[in-house]
């Protein structure tokens, strides 16, 4: 299910950058099989549960199990807002060269991918590196807005492309958002301790300024 995610994401970010409408159609498309695939993974948990008596870390672990592919249907779901707002962008003419975005969409990719990586290799210090990572991400989503707002008020005709471009950002913030739900799962499955909402975790901001 991560792999499928991540491929959807990979292709709605080329279909962006490479204003390639094929690759946002794959994208759009690829989103049923997570949906599937979060379904099926639901079934299992539940089949578990209902059949094993299961310890208390059994439990967690099908509580981690659950909660991992709801986050990655909502990135897949992300991914194909990206994928579907590329598609428009690809109608008119680019408004900026975009740098930061693709920067966000990389740092939010290897958040996924190294999230995935700490449940499957039980690696908590990752899960933690990677709750840090979030506020790279937030950082550049912030000057975006502020950037693309003037933008807006600058020029009206750009208003729309840069309507579709915040969009694509905040998509992006919100897939490190998930990445960064799992890696706290992570956590929590292994060392039994809820982190969610300990702000100290996440180090320094940091970004610059492009779309």
């Amino acid at each position: 299910m991560s792999g499928t995610t991540e491929w959807n994401l990979a292709q709605a970010m080329r279909g962006l950058v490479e204003r390639n409408d094929e690759a946002c159609d794959l994208a759009d498309a690829g989103d049923s099989k997570v949906d599937q695939l979060e379904i099926h993974i639901d079934e299992m948990v539940i089949t578990f549960m209902a059949t094993h008596g299961p310890t208390a870390r059994d439990c967690r672990m099908m509580l981690a199990a659950s909660k991992i592919s709801n986050n990655l249907e909502r990135i897949a779901d992300e991914a194909t807002k990206i994928a579907r707002r590329a598609r428009e962008l690809n109608t008119e003419p680019p408004l900026k060269p975009l740098i930061d975005i693709p920067l966000m969409a990389d740092i939010a990719q290897e958040m996924l991918r190294d999230s995935i990586t700490a449940f499957s290799d039980a690696n908590y210090e990752l899960a933690v590196e990677i709750i840090a990572r979030d506020r790279s991400v937030d950082s550049i989503n912030k000057q975006l807005e502020g950037e693309l707002t003037g933008c807006m008020a600058e020029n009206p005709k750009a208003v729309t492309r840069a309507l579709h471009l915040l969009t694509v950002a905040r998509a992006i913030e919100r897939i490190a958002d998930h990445a960064t739900n799992i890696a706290e799962e992570v956590y929590y499955l292994y060392k039994a301790h809820d982190i969610r909402h300990e702000q100290s975790l996440k180090g320094p901001a940091s970004g610059a300024g492009e779309a």
